[in-house]
């Protein structure tokens, strides 16, 4: 606003004194600044001073354009709707007003007119105005009609046209269309990349966009980079996870003094998340001198997909330290960390913080919410979320699906998919994923081979291996290893071990050595198939084969992850692992454990020995089985917990099958429901029975 003070306001008299081409400025200086309340001394003089007559366009032109920058496009469009003479200017100003703030239908309109009407032909500006709205609306037929004007006109040769014209082709998903403008005179700038890359990363089709990109780099000069440039290539790298050409990239932007635009340094923290360097991503974070909530949410997205559940949660503490306000992309975040962790206080606490600042609605908060509480273990009450949101796009559906099956509610899952045809609602690859583990075999072959190809989904790995998880559960393991050796497709490591994991459940030990050959050949250091084939083998008591898989462990030093279970009573969470004696409660925890064994050995629990050592006495075995880690967590949940009221215990890997049996009839015992989430899915024992059929 330097201009202001240079201005003589005032003649001798006293009285304002400003000449055409000062108020033509002070407009211009207004509209640039935003300063409404300066701008609209400026209208009240030129009334009073009756400056504004009918062949003064160029003040009534500066005004429009004052106003629609402030975002006053009603009051702009009633000065254009009340001026006597237009020029192409006027149009200009009023249709990028309405650009800025998003009135995308009444710039077509408003051109229509200016054609039609006034029999004007628009400018450059004009026609890039026209096709951005076009780009934003995916006007397709509108925006060939502009580049044929753009051709007839000779406008294309304007390289401000010119980019226009590759964003609106690019948003339009017309790939062919923009490189054929891209390759047109005038030669390519930097601007023609960055709206064609932003097209493409905006349409997901990454490979056109690493060719784009490739051909960008051999065609403009470093020094030409900015900063949409470098969130464009920043993008690349992450989708690709890319880490090499993303540390290039940073460097490119350090050496352009870059780093300290927002939209680039949180495009940073995004490729680093994405590319799992958690310490880089961190690093760059931190010298970040600006962070806003686009900011923040990237990181905490960052450390969900990395599985930082617990680092993302701290961090959004000092996110609210900050006094940065949650957008509802933060919240799911968040609401996703609380189910990764399986902390439902936290995740309730959130959820009421939701409701009080009026979020809830989001779809996404939604999916959040039921994905967080399913996972806690309440997917009753997560249907609830899910029946109450105002709108539901193809994820919630596949949350609730999924979550209904991996309770052990297969019926319930069915029937929500059938209500997801009733209303409508596509299927994609990932509902049948959920759908195909809630089936039986007959069921599960009619989804893969009729309904997917119906819904024009072409079955992929993940839902294969659902099927050998189906023929495993049923005992048709032959059946499985045929499907198997028959089929075309790449088996990876989880559908053998789906297979192996359905051997040592149906004790085929024979069927059993070969899939863990097979396994192990392909993966030579997979913890998971050694444990496995120890505890077939220790089922067999054969103990030579047990003791050679464990030489073959330390051989490798390939050692079995700790065992942790964890409970939360009253918004804390108490870890627990085998044997534990940390805890402040330990030597009360431990009796209530005895005592649980106590008097579920009156109702016919036996303790189940086989997969422990056998050259341990059986008093050693039967302590060594009675502290395992679900077993503490779960008696410290029942002494801290009102009568007959549901617990809820996590575990870190598979619940084992001596500890399976004694949640059985503790759960008669005490006439409590005990739900455990394991890694493969949720038990919920009541009255002495599993949802998982003892099968898991």
């Amino acid at each position: 606003m330097k201009y202001f003070s240079n201005v003589p306001f005032l003649n001798s008299d006293g009285k304002i004194m400003l000449n055409a081409i000062d108020i033509r400025k002070l407009l211009k200086t207004s509209s640039e600044a935003k300063n409404l309340k300066f701008g609209k001394t400026i209208h009240a003089h030129l009334i009073i001073s009756n400056q504004i007559t009918r062949d003064r366009v160029i003040e009534r032109n500066s005004l429009i354009n004052l106003y629609s920058k402030c975002g006053e496009t009603s009051t702009a469009r009633y000065l254009f709707d009340k001026m006597p003479k237009r020029n192409v200017v006027s149009w200009g100003s009023i249709m990028a007003g309405y650009l800025q703030h998003g009135y995308s239908s009444e710039v077509i309109e408003l051109c229509r007119n200016m054609i039609n009407v006034d029999k004007l032909c628009p400018n450059k500006y004009i026609l890039a105005t026209v096709l951005s709205c076009c780009s934003n609306c995916r006007l397709f037929d509108e925006g060939r009609q502009c580049h044929g004007y753009a051709f007839k006109s000779g406008l294309i040769f304007h390289q401000y046209v010119k980019n226009a014209l590759v964003y609106m082709y690019s948003m339009c998903s017309d790939v062919e269309g923009a490189f054929w403008v891209l390759n047109s005179p005038p030669k390519s700038d930097i601007c023609s990349y960055n709206s064609v890359l932003n097209g493409l990363l905006d349409q997901d089709d990454m490979m056109e966009a690493l060719y784009t990109l490739r051909k960008m780099v051999a065609d403009c000069e470093f020094e030409e980079w900015d900063g949409i440039t470098c969130v464009n290539v920043l993008r690349v790298c992450a989708r690709f996870k890319d880490l090499r050409s993303g540390k290039q990239a940073h460097s490119r932007i350090l050496k352009r003094g870059l780093d300290s635009d927002l939209f680039v340094g949180s495009s940073m923290v995004d490729m680093y998340g994405k590319c799992g360097e958690i310490l880089s991503m961190r690093k760059v974070f931190d010298v970040l001198q600006t962070k806003n909530v686009v900011t923040w949410t990237a990181i905490l997205a960052a450390y969900l997909r990395n599985e930082c559940f617990e680092e993302a949660l701290k961090l959004f503490l000092e996110m609210d330290h900050e006094n940065v306000e949650p957008n509802e992309y933060t919240f799911a975040v968040l609401l996703n960390s609380c189910a990764g962790m399986s902390v439902l206080g936290y995740g309730n606490s959130l959820h009421a913080r939701v409701e009080k600042v009026g979020m809830k609605d989001y779809t996404v908060v939604g999916n959040a919410l039921i994905h967080m509480i399913s996972k806690c273990g309440l997917v009753e009450d997560a249907d609830m979320i899910f029946k109450n949101m105002l709108n539901r796009d193809v994820v919630s559906w596949n949350l609730i699906i999924s979550g209904f099956s991996y309770h052990g509610l297969g019926g319930e899952s069915r029937d929500v998919f059938h209500r997801m045809l009733a209303a409508k609602q596509q299927p994609n690859y990932i509902t049948f994923v959920g759908l195909l583990s809630a089936c039986g075999v007959d069921e599960g072959f009619y989804y893969l081979n009729h309904m997917m190809r119906e819904f024009g989904v072409e079955p992929g790995l993940e839902h294969y291996t659902c099927i050998i998880g189906l023929l495993g559960r049923s005992g048709r393991l032959d059946e499985a290893e045929n499907f198997m050796k028959s089929s075309p497709i790449k088996w990876d490591v989880v559908a053998w071990r789906t297979l192996l994991n359905a051997c040592h459940i149906h004790r085929d030990y024979k069927l059993g050595k070969r899939v863990s050959d097979i396994l192990l050949q392909m993966y030579p250091n997979d913890v998971g198939t050694c444990i496995l084939m120890s505890n077939m083998h220790a089922k067999s008591k054969r103990w030579d084969k047990v003791v050679a898989v464990r030489k073959l462990m330390r051989e490798r030093n390939l050692k079995k992850e700790p065992g942790l279970s964890w409970t939360e009573i009253r918004n804390d969470t108490h870890v627990f692992v085998s044997d534990d004696n940390e805890h402040v409660e330990s030597d009360l925890i431990h009796e209530k454990v005895k005592k649980l064994m106590s008097e579920i050995k009156l109702l016919g629990y036996v303790p189940d020995f086989i997969s422990e050592l056998h050259d341990v006495e059986e008093e050693q075995k039967e302590d060594y089985l009675r502290y395992h880690s679900e077993k503490l967590a779960i008696a410290y949940a029942l002494m801290k917990t009102p009568p007959r009221a549901p617990i809820r215990v996590f575990k870190n890997l598979r619940m084992c099958e001596d500890c399976h049996s004694a949640t059985k009839f503790i759960s008669k015992v005490t006439k409590r429901t005990i739900i455990v989430r394991d890694v493969n899915r949720f038990h919920s024992f009541r009255e002495g029975r599993c949802s998982c059929a003892d099968y898991w």
